[in-house]
């Protein structure tokens, strides 16, 4: 790969890092952020949940100016937004000022979660664009790992400490802002505006002459075309209708496994367990080595074994764990490191299916004329289930009580609930999903639609 190409992927993923770094970094810091603001579970819930807000909002608002300004510009912006909300955040005085900046933070992962892998998808050559793509995930998972590790080493500074978490945001957006400088723009948004002297010299550049740059620009502007009639399209009505509900549940029964709870929450969920804040942090660490290294294998294997199967094997491995989690809290006959040991399984269960597989799923199960649109309903989808979702776990948490012992209670039903959703989720995928491993987008697009 040329040195180009690697470097616009480098400045691409770190998008995704900020990503998993900027929705994680409250895991630590809300153990001391609630006692400093004295937060109730439902100012709580919301504290965390506004970032998944202002993803949901964000997530929307780019797609316009993207295609006005294209990735790059709006990437230096969305980098400008990371730094703003750590600083901000860091800086705040009161629980209002720190949720708009959360909120702001929010903004900037919505739009980078559609922007980078679009881009990503854009400058990679046709036989390099699996691994490339691919990066974008493992960034995430790696900006998940790095705050935790952030998180556990800032732990002792004080009863402020959560300050310095929220700051520790701003070096990489900083990093972000000063490599997209350096990096081209996108070959397919340079034809769309009819540049095509530009696009020919950039896919030069990031193919180092390996393909056929004509053929290239004639296949991205028959691409766009087909772009424009999906726009026309009214993708819930047949013979759409189907495939597009199917997306949504897709999305919708990723975050139903509690993947979002369990790493927005890790640290109080061990320290309601029993654990104190020095070895909640810590284990949370563990469970972030856990989740890059099944991301790692999920993506080894996932051409070879199947999506499907991989999907089933991780629900039902999932619904075993949330379950025996729940039960062992409620009764007390499991405890201690079995408690996190049940919960480094589950993020492997969640990692080597549900955290790959959902979002090559939603890549691939569209028609051609509207995956773009389909695969952003799903996302959608999953992006208010996670918010709504973590908005109402504290309070399912505080509902029994602010004892140790009653939050204990809640937090054992909250997992088994979590538990029979995920089944429920296995057995609507298992109807539903085709397998697509080694499939042309052709033959899966006349499978789902006939």
């Amino acid at each position: 790969m040329s040195r180009n190409l690697l470097l616009c992927t480098f400045a691409a993923a770190l998008g995704g890092l900020l990503f998993g770094y900027d929705t994680v970094i409250i895991n630590g810091a809300m153990l001391n952020l609630v006692k400093y603001f004295q937060l109730t579970p439902a100012i709580q819930g919301w504290t965390v949940s506004s970032a998944l807000v202002g993803c949901i909002i964000g997530t929307f608002l780019i797609g316009k100016p993207g295609d006005i300004y294209g990735a790059k510009r709006l990437l230096q912006l969305l980098a400008i937004l990371f730094f703003a909300s750590s600083v901000g955040c860091g800086l705040a005085t009161d629980i209002q000022v720190f949720i708009i900046f959360r909120f702001i933070g929010g903004l900037a992962i919505g739009g980078a979660s559609v922007l980078c892998p679009v881009y990503l998808s854009e400058i990679s050559p046709p036989k390099h664009r699996g691994l490339l793509a691919g990066t974008f995930q493992l960034a995430i998972v790696t900006g998940i790992l790095m705050s935790l590790i952030s998180n556990y080493l800032l732990i002792n500074i004080g009863d402020q400490n959560w300050r310095w978490m929220l700051f520790s945001g701003a070096i990489p957006a900083v990093i972000f802002f000063l490599m997209l400088l350096t990096i081209r723009r996108s070959p397919r948004w340079l034809v769309k505006k009819g540049m095509l002297d530009e696009a020919r010299r950039t896919i030069e550049a990031l193919s180092m002459h390996e393909i056929d740059t004509e053929q290239t620009i004639k296949e991205i502007q028959e691409s766009i075309h087909i772009e424009n009639l999906g726009k026309r399209i009214n993708v819930f009505k047949r013979p759409y209708k189907k495939i597009i509900f199917i997306g949504i549940f897709v999305g919708i029964f990723s975050q139903l496994t509690g993947i979002g709870v369990v790493f927005y929450y890790s640290s109080q969920i061990f320290s309601i367990a029993g654990f104190s804040n020095d070895t909640s942090m810590a284990q949370s660490v563990i469970l972030g080595v856990t989740n890059l290294i099944f991301t790692l294998l999920a993506m080894t294997i996932i051409d070879k074994v199947g999506r499907k199967k991989l999907l089933m094997v991780g629900q039902l491995g999932m619904v075993v764990v949330l379950g025996l989690f729940g039960y062992g809290l409620l009764t007390g006959n499991i405890q201690g490191y079995w408690l996190v040991g049940l919960l480094v399984a589950y993020i492997a269960f969640f990692a080597a299916s549900q955290g790959v597989v959902i979002w090559v799923l939603l890549s691939e199960m569209f028609p051609n004329v509207i995956r773009s649109r389909g695969a952003s309903i799903g996302s959608f989808a999953n992006w208010v289930i996670s918010a709504g979702l973590n908005f109402l776990f504290p309070l399912a948490i505080g509902f029994f009580g602010t004892t140790q012992a009653a939050q204990q209670m809640g937090m054992s039903y909250a997992f088994i609930f979590l538990a029979v959703l995920t089944f429920i989720g296995f057995v609507y995928l298992k109807k539903n999903i085709i397998e697509t491993k080694g499939k042309t987008l052709e033959q899966i697009e006349k499978e789902v639609l006939y």
